[in-house]
């Protein structure tokens, strides 16, 4: 049991990196030992890292830890050296269970230093000095200690295989190859082992190509990950920011509101106060002019009556209240329903942008493998759909939009919309969707006569007749153009025909990230009619520009 309890101590003072007794042992800051030269010398590897680990768990550090000999670890180790160690050392050269055992040895057994496959023994390295010094032995082949020596021992006949059946996969003795094994493809056991050592290399080659691969492919997820991580805490202070700003707006107006029916109040109070004093004032004069009269009016000497009644001033001109006009319980409760009618059309507003807001954090997709490629079915595209609406801001006078304004339809007469800077005017019947695009995107159009399926930045020109405001006549949309006989795709006024007939239907796939934009045509299958690689550089809106003729018409399909 001591003998053991010294083995302990002897593995516990060991250097990790090069397993022997610990030399000017130094200890990192994680509690981790190793000899001073041996974690230098590990640390130099990684000089052309930002940060230095420890080998045991991995721990990080920056910058280098500058690392001093610990003088108490190393006395210790010196006191087990002169104590235990060399008796700990000897014990240790014998067989354990699980250990080669020498067979020359007799008695208390020690380890085998090295097997002999001619021999088929095992040999400590006192018995294995002949292997070394007499001629014969010399040419043996020593291996690694191994118990499976008799593994290589024919059952059949007693004898070492040294041959290999290609035809049964099987190691034999020479003795096999000219018995059962003859007429076999056989080789001798070396030359077999060369060519699958061979192949050994080859298969290490791949694997060690593939490790590098997926190391080059772990660093990139890790960058990905710093990315991810960067991106997420940067929008998350700047929305916190927003909506601070937004808290404020609310907080201010609230306290303007206020302030507004505060003052009011008390310029309306003060009103009614000051006209309450000159109504009160002329009671109190009226009463005293009442009784003055009442008291002429008792008394019984007409000619006193006759004598005072003229020197009694007639009473002062009354205030005029037919001018007070009472509303019980209708003073500031209009500016409660204007808050109110305020409120409501906030909630609105958000209602329509938060599915944006949500929309966009949802769709924030790293690319991790080829699945996520572009669909190839309908069903694929349709997890993708989105439901989109016209934004009738933007719609042309010439456009009457209909189905909770997911259609549109060319009319004789122009439409009475109100004044909007996102109107498109003039000759152009056009119009955008109130939803922003961005991420992977899905929705389908209807029409019937010649229209423009189209994708538009948003500060795309409104006003005028210039090709600057058309669909695909420009550097800000993209547009693909059908008509009765035939489709056409337009970019930036570059043309390029597309083949087979213009579809009734039109299938739009939008990566925004990817920059793929990709027009379908959309029936039991789907047939790509053209397909866009690009870089997007700002959110997209959907869009329809309709021939003016009576009743052409454009609409989003719904597809949930």
């Amino acid at each position: 049991m001591a003998q053991q309890g010294v083995q302990l101590d002897r593995e516990s003072f060991s250097c990790p990196i090069c397993l022997d007794l610990l030399k000017d042992p130094v200890t990192t800051p994680c509690g981790h030992s190793y000899c001073m030269n041996c974690i230098k010398s590990h640390w130099d590897q990684e000089d052309g890292k930002k940060l230095h680990s420890c080998p045991q768990c991995r721990k990080t550090f920056a910058p280098r830890p500058v690392l001093l000999k610990n003088t108490m670890l190393a006395d210790v180790v010196e006191q087990l050296k002169k104590t235990g160690l060399q008796a700990a050392a000897a014990d240790h050269c014998y067989a354990g269970p699980e250990d080669v055992a020498c067979d020359v040895c007799t008695g208390r057994r020690r380890k085998a230093f090295k097997s002999c496959l001619v021999c088929l023994a095992s040999y400590c390295e006192e018995h294995l000095q002949p292997h070394y010094e007499a001629a014969p032995l010399k040419k043996h082949k020593l291996v690694e200690p191994s118990k499976k020596l008799q593994e290589n021992i024919c059952s059949r006949h007693d004898e070492v295989m040294k041959m290999f059946c290609r035809t049964d996969q099987q190691c034999i003795c020479y003795l096999c190859s000219v018995d059962d094994h003859k007429g076999h493809d056989t080789v001798t056991a070396a030359a077999e082992r060369t060519e699958r050592q061979r192949e050994l290399e080859g298969s290490r080659l791949n694997i060690q190509q593939r490790i590098q691969d997926r190391e080059k492919d772990v660093k990139l997820l890790h960058q990905e990950v710093e990315a991810v991580n960067l991106s997420a805490d940067k929008t998350v202070e700047d929305s916190e920011k927003i909506f601070t700003q937004l808290i404020r707006l609310l907080e201010n107006r609230s306290s303007d509101v206020k302030q507004q029916v505060r003052s009011q109040q008390k310029r309306e109070v003060s009103r009614v106060k000051e006209l309450q004093e000159k109504l009160e004032q002329e009671i109190a004069e009226l009463k005293r002019k009442d009784a003055e009269l009442k008291l002429l009016s008792h008394t019984e000497d007409h000619n006193q009556f006759l004598h005072n009644y003229p020197s009694l001033s007639p009473p002062s001109e009354s205030t005029d209240s037919t001018g007070i006009n009472i509303r019980p319980l209708r003073y500031f409760e209009d500016v409660a329903a204007a808050v109110s009618e305020v409120r409501d059309e906030l909630q609105d507003v958000l209602k329509g942008k938060w599915t944006n807001v949500s929309l966009a954090v949802t769709e924030v997709d790293v690319l991790l493998s080829p699945s996520q490629a572009e669909p190839t079915t309908r069903a694929g595209f349709l997890r993708y759909s989105r439901d989109i609406t016209l934004d009738p801001n933007t719609a042309n006078t010439r456009l009457l939009l209909s189905e909770g304004n997911r259609k549109a339809t060319i009319m004789n007469e122009h439409q009475s919309y109100s004044s909007h800077t996102d109107r498109f005017t003039g000759w152009y019947s056009q119009v955008l969707s109130r939803e922003s695009l961005t991420g992977r995107c899905y929705w389908e159009v209807e029409r019937r006569g010649g229209a423009y399926v189209a994708v538009s930045y948003k500060n795309i020109s409104r006003t005028g007749n210039s090709l600057e405001c058309v669909f695909g006549f420009n550097d800000k949309s993209w547009a693909l153009m059908c008509n009765k006989e035939s489709s056409t795709f337009i970019y930036n006024t570059i043309t390029a025909p597309v083949s087979g007939p213009p579809p009734s239907r039109v299938g739009v796939y939008l990566d925004h990230s990817a920059g793929v934009l990709s027009f379908y045509s959309v029936s039991e299958t789907m047939t790509l009619l053209h397909r866009v690689q690009t870089t997007f550089t700002q959110p997209l809106y959907a869009g329809f520009r309709i021939y003016p003729q009576y009743e052409n018409t454009a609409e989003f399909c719904k597809l949930n």
